[in-house]
């Protein structure tokens, strides 16, 4: 491999590495080609060149499906959140809910003070 394509892959990979996704953006659509590859085994051939064929399409679609389930592996890495264990994720979530709570209860006690500069009519 050329020292060029190396450090363009170097560079590739480091600047989508810190990119951070949504879960949305994901790309795990891994059942088209699981069942292509399903729908190819089950095929029976009787003819030796159609089995030579037939695995090498196999095999292709295999390769795919492994490429596609690294690529999501490591779109999974890039969702934020991830570098934290169940429970730091869950102590996050109750501290944004208890921020959250008292905002709403500030902004309730704001809109229902007296407003001493109000225009008279």
């Amino acid at each position: 491999m050329d020292v060029h394509a190396i450090n363009n892959d170097q560079q590739e990979q480091t600047s989508t590495d810190y990119k951070p996704l949504t879960v949305e953006n994901l790309d795990v659509d891994f059942l088209p080609l699981i069942y292509d590859i399903i729908r190819s085994v089950e095929r029976d051939p009787h003819d030796n060149a159609q089995k030579s064929s037939q695995s090498q399409d196999i095999s292709q679609k295999v390769i795919e499906l492994h490429n596609k389930l690294e690529q999501a592996k490591k779109q999974v890495r890039r969702l934020p959140g991830v570098e934290y264990s169940k429970e730091e994720q869950l102590e996050k979530l109750e501290t944004l809910r208890k921020q959250l709570r008292l905002k709403r209860e500030l902004l309730q006690k704001y809109r229902n003070m007296y407003l001493f500069d109000s225009p008279k009519p």
